[in-house]
């Protein structure tokens, strides 16, 4: 095969439409414009949005409203109930640790432990933040608790 012997697949390609070429084409006159009107005109026609003189869709919808801020930081919960089902005792809970017991989605996410159901085992928690119940309840169990810094990175998209 050489490159002269390529054509389009069958029905792949139509001709153009020539307008305005006279009656003896069938498209002369107004080249299928129809008679007078806006649609009729140079660089008539309406815009993409126009409804027929409804009040359109985009002025119809209410305004984005409220204040978003763009420096919340969303963490990640995590309840006692869920550390004691997923970890053994003497164990370490770390944001890691936590993402691959399938806890987290993401593990640059900061997390925060909270006091949902109770806690058995002694374990060594270690993440961004902590409710005061949850804690009393680690260390009431034998556990320990060490809070991490944390750096949120804003190009991360929110979940």
């Amino acid at each position: 095969m050489q490159e002269h012997d390529l054509r389009p697949s069958e029905g792949a390609t139509k001709k153009r439409k020539r307008v305005g070429r006279g009656t003896g084409s069938g498209k002369g006159k107004t080249s299928t414009r129809g008679t007078k009107g806006q649609n009729s005109r140079t660089g008539g026609g309406v815009r993409p949005s126009f409804e027929g003189g409804q009040l359109p869709l985009t002025k119809r919808m209410p305004k984005l409203r409220g204040f978003n801020n763009r420096f919340k930081v969303d963490y990640v919960p995590v309840n006692l109930d869920e550390l004691d089902r997923r970890f053994e005792a003497q164990s370490e809970v770390s944001p890691e640790s936590l993402s691959e017991a399938g806890l987290l989605g993401n593990s640059k996410h900061p997390v925060v432990v909270l006091a949902r159901g109770e806690i058995t085992k002694p374990l060594a928690v270690k993440v961004q933040r902590i409710s005061a119940s949850a804690r009393q309840k680690i260390e009431a169990a034998g556990g320990s608790v060490e809070l991490l810094p944390f750096v949120v990175d804003k190009r991360m998209p929110r979940s």
